[in-house]
């Protein structure tokens, strides 16, 4: 099956090497990885101009965009912008984090999850980070959910998503838009990816009031977008994140933001959302 990664680039240099280290040993190597730089002012471009020249499936391309890292948009702004220079047909495709050192046999492994079944339109392993010198799981999500970082679509699937929506919320809209349309997500929970910062690590402040935004424009009911609110604030043992994602979603309501779903989906949203907080309880 023919790979397409495409990795975006912020002032990444500490980590980059390592994460290109770990595709170059792959087991199966990507037919082609796109590394958009987008508008780095460190040394990450010297880095990747090393990798492009001595590996001829890795690109580099340019992008100039803010400086500012808005959750969501401007990584998949830069996403698109190496989409858009692909130059061989793909049968998977992936947006993949610069701060990760892949297994070298993680390709490997998630092929052979969409080799398996043919209505796996989203497969990936589990990100895990490092405390006290051990690497340990990202907590933030359940072993069986994949991670935005490092998800690889089935071409079929991406398409009939709509892609990759330019909104914070995109890695998780995808998967519930993938099962709205008879796809299915799968995890194989030996294939442990090193995330070398904390999830979040690199976000601004508005973050929290984005992710609140997020809740709306997925179509979310108030009262399942509290319960997300109240775990997102558990998971970063923050209270005052209930209360600035919930001002964003009441703003993004009040100002009637543009959604990236049909009520359709969003139907489809909220009741699967619903039925897993009920078998959870029960």
């Amino acid at each position: 099956m023919k790979i397409c990664i495409i990795i975006p680039v912020h002032n990444e240099e500490v980590y980059l090497p390592q994460m290109l280290d770990s595709i170059v040993a792959q087991t199966i190597k990507p037919n082609q990885v796109l590394i958009v730089n987008d508008n780095s002012t460190d040394g990450s471009q010297e880095i990747i101009d090393g990798y492009s020249s001595n590996h001829s499936f890795i690109t580099s391309i340019h992008n100039i965009s803010e400086d500012t890292h808005i959750p969501g948009a401007k990584i998949i702004n830069a996403f698109y912008k190496g989409f858009e220079t692909i130059t061989e047909d793909f049968d998977l495709i992936g947006k993949f984090d610069a701060d990760l050192i892949l297994p070298n046999d993680y390709f490997e492994k998630i092929i052979a999850l969409f080799k398996e079944d043919e209505k796996v339109g989203i497969a990936g392993g589990n990100l895990y980070i490092k405390e006290n010198d051990t690497w340990v799981f990202e907590a933030i999500s359940e072993k069986t959910k994949v991670r935005g970082p490092i998800k690889l679509y089935r071409k079929a699937c991406f398409e009939q998503i709509g892609g990759l929506k330019k909104s914070i919320g995109w890695d998780t809209v995808d998967g519930m838009l993938a099962q709205f349309h008879g796809w299915i997500i799968s995890t194989d929970t030996t294939a442990h990816v090193k995330h070398l910062k904390s999830t979040g690590e690199k976000y601004i402040k508005t973050a929290l009031f984005k992710q609140g935004e997020a809740f709306y424009k997925m179509r979310y009911s108030k009262n399942l977008a509290r319960i997300a609110a109240l775990k997102l604030a558990i998971a970063k043992n923050d209270f005052s994140a209930y209360f600035n994602c919930m001002r964003g979603f009441d703003n993004a309501k009040k100002t009637s933001l543009k959604r990236i779903v049909t009520k359709e989906e969003g139907d489809f949203i909220n009741k699967t959302r619903w039925q897993g907080i009920k078998k959870k309880i029960l």
